[in-house]
């Protein structure tokens, strides 16, 4: 049994594809790296062990996810490490390039990797002087390298040029040196497909492909060449974290709702957030819901479409998980939850309360409606239903004129699909429906091939 092994416990939050991590330093004592405001798998494994979170490392000044690392000072007294060129207005250990923290037997020596963003560290792990490990967060992650367009495209060659030279200087590491990043499969920090979320120095030498460059030129062509939408909440985490996020003193709840409480909210301009599963939203729902179904990636997808400075009220099915709910939402700085409709669509019903549908329609079924596809550029391209229509889910409020009246919206299984019929009804389209599965349904419905985009 190795180290990690032994010692290092992975916390992958599967929604918003990033790795958190635990390291357990064999004496009640234990360090976290990047992680989460929702600090609840943390906690639990710590537990499990009897640890204490003594230090709180953050490799940069996160996008996607408020840092759990300010509240971790408050509750466990943990000492916070992170750049001192970030620029943090909370007290923490500043560290600069080649310095070094002892964690009582191990030590955590600071490695400057700008690129991802001006101000990232990369974390090795040492026992003595031989390397067991290096956190990388958004440095070398595995089969790529994390995006540089996250402080403007204006500097995104800039920053990439920044993270060839970072690449390198890991790749100098020995061969054996285990690499924990943060982004994995599923982030938007730009981690390519793939199960692994771990690797080592020797791996990416021969499978990276942005490593197999022969030149700065050309990686950068590759890194900028490879880069997709991003969600717009992005655009004002990383400020969030440097200020440091807000601590929470107790846990979080969302309170119900009366049915006279929602409507008046609903008078003064909030949001409704229909969390139910699709069908259910389709059979009836509260006129301009927004349909965000429950599950790991309703973060994303509320931070992509909706401001966090507009109260929310959510609609939920009996059974859903309200603290899951509430946490993915603190988790990317949304704070003004008002509360969930006690009782459900049950209790608008039962009042008699108007209610729109959209029709979910099998892939046998969609015969010659035109088809919107909502799905992310790369997936578009892989295959999608001959003509069909191509706009991000993203970018769908900025071009709701141009969806056709009548059309089939379609994603891989559903659930996007619906949120995007959702707010193209909520802005007047008629007549909509959404596709109950994906293109790989369709093309087994029909016997015909999807289409390719070169």
């Amino acid at each position: 049994m190795g180290f990690a092994d032994d010692h290092l416990i992975p916390l992958v939050d599967e929604g918003l594809g990033n790795s958190a991590y635990l390291v357990d330093l064999g004496d009640g004592r234990a360090l976290a790296v990047d992680a989460s405001r929702d600090l609840r798998p943390l906690r639990q494994a710590a537990e499990r062990r009897g640890l204490t979170v003594a230090f709180a490392a953050d490799t940069h000044l996160h996008a996607d996810f408020l840092s759990g690392a300010v509240q971790l000072a408050a509750d466990d007294g943990a000492a916070v490490l992170a750049s001192a060129t970030g620029n943090r207005s909370f007290p923490h250990t500043a560290l600069a390039d080649g310095d070094e923290t002892d964690l009582g037997g191990l030590t955590l020596r600071a490695l400057a990797t700008p690129g991802h963003t001006d101000e990232h560290l990369s974390f090795l792990l040492l026992d003595g002087t031989r390397e067991l490990g290096v956190f990388t967060g958004g440095s070398l992650i595995v089969g790529s390298a994390a995006r540089t367009d996250l402080l403007g495209d204006d500097r995104a060659e800039e920053l990439a040029r920044a993270q060839y030279h970072s690449l390198r200087r890991l790749a100098e590491l020995p061969d054996a040196t285990a690499v924990w990043p943060t982004h994995g499969v599923g982030s938007f920090c730009s981690a390519p497909p793939g199960a692994e979320r771990t690797t080592t120095i020797a791996a990416p030498k021969r499978a990276n492909p942005l490593l197999a460059a022969p030149d700065e030129d050309t990686f950068v062509r590759q890194l900028l060449g490879s880069l997709g939408s991003y969600p717009a909440y992005f655009d004002r985490l990383g400020e969030a974290n440097r200020r440091g996020p807000a601590v929470l003193r107790s846990a979080p709840t969302l309170p119900a709702l009366s049915l006279d409480q929602v409507r008046h909210l609903i008078s003064e301009g909030a949001e409704i957030i229909d969390v139910r599963p699709i069908a259910d939203f389709a059979a009836g729902h509260i006129p301009g819901a927004v349909s965000i179904p429950l599950r790991d990636q309703f973060a994303t997808w509320l931070g992509w479409l909706l401001s966090d400075d507009t109260p929310l009220v959510f609609v939920t099915s009996p059974g859903q998980d309200l603290a899951e709910l509430t946490w993915q939402a603190l988790k990317i700085g949304y704070e003004r939850l008002a509360g969930h409709l006690g009782g459900g669509m049950d209790t608008w019903t039962a009042d008699r309360g108007e209610q729109e549908r959209i029709e979910l329609l099998t892939a046998d079924r969609i015969a010659e409606r035109p088809v919107l596809d909502i799905r992310q550029r790369a997936e578009h391209i892989a295959g999608h239903i001959p003509g069909a229509i191509h706009i991000e889910l993203g970018n769908l409020t900025g071009q709701a004129d141009q969806a056709l009246e009548g059309a089939v919206v379609a994603c891989g299984h559903g659930e996007r699909a619906m949120t995007a019929a959702s707010l193209l009804q909520r802005t007047g389209h008629e007549n909509l429906a959404v596709l109950d599965g994906g293109p790989a349904d369709w093309a087994k419905a029909t016997g015909r091939p999807l289409e390719e985009t070169a």
